[in-house]
């Protein structure tokens, strides 16, 4: 009896261990071959509507403008067609029941204009190597909830993955352009369009590029941020910093906030999961910054597969300084003459909250572009099963850096009828900075306090 239950706990165990194992060598030899580097089916469709990816777009494909905004390299190019409330039950079949709800919200003024295909997702020759070790190196632990041997690659955890949870972990593990800095906008129209804007600075720097940064810390450390506001005055100065970590249940997320009022730092264990986001009218979560952020243990994720749809891609216009936020802002949407769909692959992942744990979107679904591993559209649900909130962001390829980025992430309240958008920087000096430098000490909540003087 002994002898057959040590044999039943020893074979549960090495079924687990397979569950969260990293791939095979014969597997990840697949990446660079019949899959792209970063683990994308590198065929195009059988109907030709999505190409074979061949590279992406090269550094030069278009005109570095000056404060490093991009020209649109597809600037010639006219919709195949446009989608509208009228026509969508044609196209439902490529749609996310996101979309479909923002036709049936606003079926006189949303729409979708579609244009041909591009695969433009190209990274440095160095982070598709990381990305094949990730594939041998990488497993899942506690549960799932944080990562084993990702410290020497440090991007895309799992870019053949085997179930829902490393889908997302690709996402959260990205390429961002390494160090970075940026000034951009949030804006929270109320129902008749008219809105505020906030206006941030944000630094973002990774452990591998931290000066003087404590190689315990390090091992554990994914990224660190910090966001100071800068306008408006009522806001101007109080300064945001978080540490996030690869494993948030055995160290999880660290953040404070300085206020500028009150000239004070305090811990804000609140930002994180359904916490508010900041200076966010209510619009957003902790979570819903980046699309997707943090640990996420208070959810069982279900790879629901692959498949073919409409999402925002190549966004250059609407990302372009000739174009205002007056522009894109508008009542119940951001301005759809600007915004750019194309056919691509994504991978539909499904959350459902845990029983016991706390958040107040009870299912989301995400839907992760296949070449980027960066999330376009997502669905919030509430905990009648309710669709909540919808999420879309307008990708675009910053190939004079070789990274694949947004212009902006919005989320729409398809109850309240009311949105947030996120990460404007069109009438900014510049547009986003990289390769900058970063020292640890800039990063510590004793630095905050000289961060936030007006």
């Amino acid at each position: 009896m002994k002898t057959t239950k040590l044999i039943t706990a020893l074979t549960l165990s090495l079924l687990a261990g397979s569950v969260l194992a990293a791939v095979s060598a014969d597997e990840a030899a697949k990446l660079g071959s019949s899959l792209t580097p970063l683990g994308a089916e590198k065929a195009g469709n059988a109907d030709g509507s999505i190409p074979a990816w061949t590279g992406g777009l090269p550094t030069n494909a278009a005109t570095v403008l000056p404060g490093g905004f991009l020209a649109d390299p597809f600037a010639n190019e006219q919709p195949l067609f446009t989608i509208t409330a009228q026509n969508v039950e044609q196209y439902k079949d490529k749609l996310a029941a996101g979309q479909l709800a923002m036709f049936k919200r606003y079926p006189e003024t949303y729409k979708m204009a579609v244009y041909p295909s591009h695969r433009s997702v190209a990274l440095p020759d160095k982070i598709y190597e990381a990305a094949k070790k990730s594939a041998t190196n990488t497993s899942l632990i506690e549960g799932g909830n944080g990562l084993n041997g990702f410290a020497d690659s440090r991007y895309y955890a799992f870019p053949v993955p085997q179930n829902g949870l490393e889908a997302v972990w690709n996402h959260i593990t990205r390429y961002r352009g390494g160090n970075l800095q940026r000034t951009i906008v949030q804006a929270a129209p109320q129902a008749n369009g008219n809105f505020t804007l906030v206006h941030f600075e944000d630094e973002v720097a990774f452990p591998n590029d931290t000066k003087g940064l404590d190689p315990k810390k390090a091992e554990n450390a994914l990224l660190f941020f910090k966001q100071r506001v800068t306008a408006p005055a009522r806001l101007a100065g109080n300064v945001l910093l978080v540490h996030d970590s690869l494993d948030q249940i055995k160290e999880p997320r660290m953040a404070w906030l300085y206020n500028a009022g009150q000239r004070r730092v305090r811990r804000a264990p609140q930002v994180a999961y359904d916490g508010p986001g900041t200076a966010a009218d209510g619009l957003r979560t902790s979570d819903n910054f980046d699309m997707y952020n943090g640990a996420p243990n208070r959810y069982d994720w279900k790879l629901v597969g692959k498949r073919e749809l409409y999402i925002p891609y190549n966004n250059y216009r609407i990302a372009s300084p000739q174009v205002k936020y007056d522009d894109i802002i508008q009542a119940g949407h951001t301005n759809q003459d600007l915004a750019r769909y194309e056919l691509h692959r994504v991978w539909e992942v499904e959350a459902t909250l845990k029983s016991g744990e706390r958040n107040i979107y009870a299912k989301r679904r995400f839907f992760i572009d296949e070449d980027s591993w960066q999330i376009a559209v997502s669905e919030h649900y509430d905990g009648r099963g309710q669709l909540w909130r919808v999420g879309q962001a307008m990708l675009i390829q910053q190939f004079d850096q070789q990274v694949p980025v947004y212009a902006f992430e919005a989320l729409y309240d398809i109850i309240a009828g009311r949105y947030l958008a996120i990460g404007m920087a069109n009438e900014e000096k510049s547009a986003v900075r990289y390769g900058t430098q970063a020292s640890a000490v800039d990063f510590t909540p004793a630095a905050l306090r000289n961060a936030g003087v007006r």
